[in-house]
């Protein structure tokens, strides 16, 4: 339990180095817009752009990743339960409300890095545009004050395992 309690310090230490930046408010803003591509309007349009650009052999296996990864996801965050930051650290407020009451793993951060991996994977150049793209999804998270930078990388590696295990089936499958 000390290692637990000696890793949440830490991720609180971490939280609050972040959220002390300057500029707070340009910042704030830019992670608003971030966040939002990642809420998962962005994730329908690019099905449908993979459909018109007849990758619609490729739509099953990012179909069948989201329900795991969502699922993954969701059980996850029921049986770990983690308060939010306004609620784990006296008088702090974020500055957006978060869709859901726990924090671990972050979904956003998720949902990110497995479209990441997965659109790599069929589109090698699109790797440095779309990693760097996912890291800032899950930073403005933690910006936003709604995830610890432990949120984060559970659910870049969430996000990323479930990517590569729909990959490995969709290999399989050919």
């Amino acid at each position: 339990m000390r290692l637990l309690q000696s890793i949440h310090n830490l991720d609180i230490a971490t939280f609050l180095w972040c959220r002390r930046r300057k500029n707070h408010e340009r910042l704030a803003a830019a992670s608003r817009w971030v966040s939002r591509t990642a809420d998962g309007p962005l994730y329908v349009l690019i099905g449908g752009i993979l459909a018109m650009a007849d990758y619609v052999s490729v739509i099953p296996m990012f179909l069948a990743a989201f329900a795991v990864e969502r699922c993954l996801y969701t059980v996850t965050k029921k049986f770990f339960k983690r308060n939010r930051p306004p609620e784990a650290i006296p008088n702090f407020k974020s500055v957006i409300i978060p869709s859901d009451q726990f924090s671990f793993p972050s979904g956003h951060t998720s949902a990110a890095f497995m479209m990441t991996v997965m659109l790599s994977a069929i589109f090698p150049p699109l790797y440095w545009a779309l990693l760097p793209w996912a890291a800032m999804v899950g930073l403005s998270r933690v910006i936003l004050g709604v995830h610890f930078p432990t949120d984060i990388l559970a659910g870049a590696s969430l996000g990323t395992v479930c990517g590569l295990t729909a990959l490995s089936f969709q290999h399989l499958a050919m």
